[in-house]
């Protein structure tokens, strides 16, 4: 299946493929990494959510990006585009492998991913589903410039979850973005 890749100085994003199911089955279960992301699963589950995110990109016509480490051609994460059926808005979401947090990756991607959103899915507003206690991914909505809108409830399995919807307009990610290529290229 064939479908966008996006590049950014250090990440090549693109659709996940049967070669990712190694580093995929391994991050999904490590329990520190699935804490916030629904827990920790087995071979047999890990097979049938990279299936389910490779799925959506047929079904929906976007879905969460592989995230391959430019430098060494390694899958470090997903990130991007999510809706399922029953979601509380259109989501840009993300998880990395625990080697390779802490290091710009996930900014660096979710940028790529909001602007895909915003200009090729042309979606008019950006949702992360966080749960309260996730202060990483906290402090990187924020990065991304979204603002806690409330608490929201998800669906099945995750109906019993506690979870806050953080996000912002197509047109405040917009602005943040024309004023930060303002600053890069005032500074370069």
């Amino acid at each position: 299946m064939s479908g966008p890749t996006l590049l950014t100085p250090r990440l090549l994003l693109r659709l996940p493929e049967a070669g990712d199911f190694e580093p995929w089955a391994a991050f999904a279960a490590d329990a520190e990494t699935m804490r916030f992301l629904g827990g920790a699963m087995s071979r047999t589950e890990a097979w049938r959510n990279i299936c389910t995110v490779a799925g959506a990109w047929s079904i929906r016509g976007f879905g969460m990006f592989s995230v391959i480490e430019r430098a060494s051609g390694r899958w470090i994460g997903r990130i991007g585009p999510w809706q399922p059926v029953g979601w509380p808005g259109t989501e840009i979401g993300w998880g990395l492998a625990r080697a390779f947090c802490g290091q710009g990756y996930a900014l660096e991607a979710a940028r790529a991913t909001m602007d895909y959103a915003v200009d090729v899915l042309g979606w008019r507003h950006i949702i992360h589903t966080i749960d309260p206690d996730n202060a990483a991914s906290i402090r990187l909505a924020e990065r991304l410039g979204s603002r806690h809108e409330g608490p929201t409830r998800m669906p099945a399995p995750f109906a019993d979850r506690r979870i806050d919807l953080w996000g912002q307009s197509a047109a405040a990610w917009r602005s943040a973005r024309a004023a930060q290529a303002a600053t890069d290229s005032s500074v370069g």
